[in-house]
């Protein structure tokens, strides 16, 4: 039964609200983006094709709406049936009238004040029957009535004295709300779990760093899983044939390689997960050991390619460490290397093992305790978390990357862990001003550094690339069936569209502040829409303010705003040619 949502407007009539089934999360409907990229393979592609390369440049504001809040807004715009979800970081969710923008409801909960967040934001919503789903950054996970906004059940999965918190948005399958664990800033131990989408109880719990009793407990010497980090702070992908959920795990703590020896597994990995019983069947370590704060934790793209005539079913990712990697997937969870090659200059691997892809190093470039090393790319990596798009018509693979910029770091003793105390084995004043520029650059002149590339996965070959000078990209990618790309990220706080075949830009307009929010297009009453929200923060600031130390003053962007505001847009007088 639909439920009518209070408080929608007069003028569009009652908004029902579509209960959400697995068969729709499996199959969604291309006027709807039920979940935080768009379909379970983590595409980040809309099949609408109303706004195309020839109308684009009619784009217009249908609407727009302030959060109220400050700091990095990530999540996208989640529409259901014409009911738009926003999440916000404070641990706000708005329900939206997604053709009007009138405000359909709004929960905040009350954070602990004396919660210290290194990372204030959220990146989305999950939606299932007739319940909403977020996390927050105490730990915790709210259920909340879709028509009312409600809360339905509330459950806390980890304390955040200890130094836990979750910005993730849940994927949700089979009756579970699956979720992860950040905080390996901190000192924590990684861990992903399931919880029942009715009442919050725990279905399973798996850990991402192991410990005794797990296969790959002697990947870690002595205690050090204890404190062995491993956070996943991306949703995960998930294959429903297999049913099996595909999550990226981030870095090793404290930083610093040598206080961990040994591989660590399974940290900086892709783990495939059994999701009735969150047993991991299957992994993949980019890197092991990691020593630059690689976290690995963007999901792959589930994608099936053509190689030498064979079908693969493949896993693909753009990693932080600066290499496109490509595994086959099999149904047991299996992961195998197909290759992997930097789409970013890297200078810390000096080879691939062809069959496993294990990297080996240049040894000049592990930091480490007492040891000082440069390396690229920096620690904010070749692609940070702004998820990469696949477009089925295209058929290419779009990377949101970030070059020419390294890192110089030296690690000490991490100490005593202190619960709720970073335990990273660097000082942050330190990892604040760690950015270099890449030995050659001249910055007198501007230059590259933020980038939309375009692969063929089949080919495995850079189509294009646009490059963006003096600016980083933050922005995740959107990409839709009429073979546009949308996309934010810069700091001259620009919203784009480009053409998808070529990188050429078609359109772009500058918002309040720069975007860092996932895009997502829906379609209501025959119209579509691009929906993003703009508000810029966390990472992307503190990056911004290590650029404008390595260029001169004349270029430096000096005022950034920030504030979260909700943008949608249509192509202006689309209604006649709608109906």
């Amino acid at each position: 039964m639909a439920l009518a949502l209070a408080a929608a407007p007069v003028q569009a009539g009652p908004v029902e609200y579509k209960p959400v089934t697995d068969q729709r999360l499996a199959n969604p409907e291309p006027e709807n983006w039920l979940q935080y990229r768009g379909n379970y393979q983590s595409w980040g592609y809309s099949p609408l094709d109303q706004i195309t390369a020839k109308n684009v440049t009619k784009l217009v504001p249908a609407w727009s709406l302030s959060t109220g809040v400050s700091e990095g807004h990530q999540a996208p715009p989640i529409v259901n049936n014409g009911v738009m979800f926003v999440t916000t970081p404070q641990a706000q969710v708005m329900a939206i009238n997604a053709r009007t923008g009138e405000i359909l409801w709004r929960y905040q909960k009350e954070l602990p004040p004396e919660l210290s967040q290194l990372h204030p934001t959220n990146r989305g919503v999950g939606l299932y029957g007739d319940n909403v789903y977020m996390t927050t950054t105490d730990s915790c996970v709210v259920a909340l009535g879709a028509a009312t906004g409600k809360v339905k059940w509330e459950k806390c999965i980890a304390p955040w004295q200890d130094g836990y918190y979750m910005t993730l948005s849940p994927l949700v399958a089979k009756g579970k709300v699956v979720v992860g664990v950040s905080g390996g800033e901190y000192g924590v131990r990684g861990f992903i779990t399931a919880l029942d989408a009715e009442t919050g109880n725990e279905a399973w719990k798996t850990y991402t760093v192991a410990g005794p009793g797990d296969p790959a407990a002697d990947t870690w010497k002595g205690d050090a899983w204890k404190t062995g980090g491993g956070s996943v702070w991306i949703q995960g992908s998930y294959d429903p044939s297999a049913n099996l959920a595909y999550f990226g795990t981030g870095n090793g703590g404290p930083w610093t390689p040598d206080a961990r020896p040994g591989d660590n597994l399974y940290t900086s990995s892709v783990v495939a997960l059994d999701l009735d019983s969150g047993k991991i069947k299957g992994h993949h370590q980019y890197h092991w050991n990691d020593a630059w704060d690689w976290d690995e934790v963007s999901a792959p793209v589930l994608i099936d390619i053509e190689r030498d005539g064979k079908t693969i079913p493949a896993a693909i990712h753009a990693g932080r460490n600066g290499y496109l990697w490509t595994l086959a997937r099999s149904k047991d969870g299996g992961l195998s290397f197909v290759d992997g090659k930097p789409f970013v200059h890297q200078d810390v691997f000096a080879s691939l093992d062809p069959k496993t892809g294990r990297p080996t190093y240049h040894e000049a470039k592990i930091p480490g305790i007492n040891k000082r090393a440069a390396f690229c790319p920096g620690l904010w990596g070749g692609k940070d978390w702004p998820p990469e798009a696949y477009n089925p018509k295209t058929g290419l693979f779009y990377i949101p990357s970030n070059d020419n910029l390294c890192s110089e770091l030296a690690g000490s003793q991490a100490g005593i862990r202190k619960p709720g105390e970073l335990y990273i084995g660097i000082p942050i004043d330190e990892v604040l001003n760690s950015l270099r520029l890449r030995d050659g650059i001249d910055p007198s002149k501007p230059f590259a550094i933020g980038a939309i590339q375009a692969w063929d996965p089949k080919t495995g070959k850079r189509v294009w690339q646009h490059d963006f000078p003096d600016s980083a990209n933050w922005g995740p990618l959107l990409t839709t069936g009429s073979g546009l790309i949308f996309a934010g990220g810069t700091s001259d706080r620009k919203f784009r569209a480009l053409d998808g075949t070529t990188g050429k830009v078609l359109w772009e307009t500058r918002l309040n502040s720069g975007v860092t929010g996932v895009p997502s297009s829906y379609m209501v009453d025959g119209i579509q829409y691009v929906a993003v929200q703009a508000g810029w923060g966390v990472d992307a600031e503190r990056m911004l303010t290590g650029i404008n130390a390595l260029i001169p003053e004349e270029r430096r962007v000096s005022v950034l705003p920030q504030g979260g505001v909700i943008w949608v847009f249509r192509v202006m007088g689309e209604e006649a040619a709608a109906q």
